[in-house]
């Protein structure tokens, strides 16, 4: 099995196979100040020198710990803990991290149960606006209020509920790649397509050499099994008809039955649900339910399929060794538009950091984890993660995925939404919608019979 990272750096998606141990950073030495001994919570005062004096802002709580719950686990939870360590170290703030495999399921009951976090990373707005509704989210401080100034306002918006700002972007991801071999498309003589009609021609040639089948896919994550597939669908809608049908499907006002979004479920059939396509490396088209996303790529690699629709952050899941790059082992294309009239659409994911609580040593955390300081410590310490934050120097990317998705997620006339079943309410997006889908992929469901299920679970 690959390195198991999630889905949405981002992303509800981070769940993996086992569940993600607490771990905690508790380091309060170390900091540059004029005294060797850790300073003390009510040195609200106290100087910071040195490489400790950046962190001015946040001093007065030594001594003191905050609480993070999310769904991002290990590796990628290493690196995010090492992108605040120098910070925990200066403020003397320890920062206890937990990631779990049901993070969306575990933290209603967490919050409902009187244990809720100090600070969640949620990577669906729809789970936010729930969250909301409970009466428990903290409304942010003011410095990362005014931290709004560096994000562009469809990323507020996605923070945002009924008009109040409650949760800070944090991260952003790029979900439409394709993933493919530059050796393999070399050697076969195929060029990488640009319009979807060219695609669909590339995947019948490849099915028809018979080597092996132009895609492979998977929907196994943990208690999310099933969201992969809930993207293959968004891109096809996008795609398909633009920004504003995109928008009326999110809030059911254009329902999963409309002929709109029945065809665009008849294009991932034809496509993700061919037998002559799919799964290279697994076998039929039922694998794609049992086969965990993290795994779904491997055939790429020993020649066994020819390519992945997946998110930018699967880089991740690429084995040690691989090279990623335009003449690497691996590499990625942007998803072309389905209908060539839709102005290059993109869609995209991230997370957002809720407050539960509003004691100054959150708030602390809060306002550093929201602004371009930290957004740049976090992309220098590992690949595979672009922020939302505008401040952010784009010559800090240094990894080629990362860039080619800054790219398309800062482009002004692309047709950018944001991942559609994370807008959803949380009963369908992260509910309803999984497990439909995975029954479409597992029992040959019909098109019809999923679309029915999921509108009459729509909530009222």
């Amino acid at each position: 099995m690959l390195n198991q990272v999630g889905r949405n750096g981002w992303r509800r998606h981070r769940q993996v196979l086992a569940v993600g141990a607490a771990t905690s950073l508790v380091l309060l030495a170390g900091c540059s100040n004029s005294s060797s001994s850790t300073p003390k919570a009510s040195a609200s005062s106290a100087k910071l020198t040195g490489d400790c004096a950046q962190y001015q802002a946040y001093a007065g709580h030594a001594g003191t710990k905050v609480t993070m719950f999310a769904s991002i686990l290990s590796p990628e939870s290493d690196s995010l803990q090492t992108s605040w360590k120098q910070f925990s170290t200066c403020t003397g703030i320890t920062i206890s991290y937990v990631g779990s495999n049901d993070f969306e399921s575990q933290l209603p009951v967490r919050v409902q149960g009187g244990t809720a976090p100090d600070l969640a990373i949620i990577p669906q707005p729809g789970l936010l606006q729930q969250m909301v509704k409970t009466g428990k989210v903290v409304k942010p401080p003011a410095q990362t209020v005014a931290n709004e100034d560096k994000w562009s306002a469809a990323w507020k918006t996605y923070g945002t509920v009924d008009g109040t700002f409650y949760a800070a972007p944090m991260s952003a991801n790029l979900k439409s790649l394709v993933w493919y071999s530059p050796k393999a498309f070399k050697a076969a003589g195929y060029a990488v397509p640009t319009t979807w009609a060219d695609l669909m021609k590339l995947s019948d040639t490849i099915a028809k050499a018979g080597k092996n089948k132009p895609w492979c896919g998977g929907l196994g994550s943990g208690t999310a099994t099933g969201w992969p597939a809930t993207d293959w669908l968004e891109e096809v809608v996008l795609g398909s008809y633009g920004g504003d049908t995109y928008d009326q499907w999110i809030s059911h006002q254009v329902k999963f039955s409309d002929p709109k979004i029945i065809a665009a479920m008849n294009t991932v059939q034809g496509w993700m649900h061919n037998p002559a396509w799919v799964n290279g490396g697994f076998g039929g088209v039922s694998t794609i339910a049992s086969t965990t996303f993290q795994d779904a790529g491997t055939p790429i690699l020993s020649g066994k399929c020819s390519m992945l629709q997946q998110a930018s952050f699967y880089e991740a899941q690429w084995p040690k060794g691989t090279t990623v790059g335009p003449d690497g082992d691996i590499w990625a294309f942007k998803l072309p538009a389905v209908d060539p009239s839709v102005s290059d659409p993109v869609e995209g994911g991230g997370e957002f950091v809720a407050a539960f609580s509003d004691r100054p040593e959150v708030q602390a955390v809060q306002n550093y984890l929201s602004t371009a300081a930290w957004a740049t410590s976090r992309i220098k310490v590992a690949t595979g993660w672009v922020s939302a934050n505008q401040g952010v120097d784009p010559a800090v990317y240094t990894d080629p995925i990362d860039q080619l998705s800054a790219k398309y997620l800062t482009d002004p006339t692309a047709t950018f939404r944001f991942d559609a079943s994370d807008l959803m309410p949380a009963a369908i997006g992260s509910g309803k919608e999984w497990s439909e889908f995975t029954a479409w992929f597992s029992s040959n469901q019909s098109v019809a019979k999923t679309a029915a299920n999921i509108d009459a679970a729509w909530p009222q």
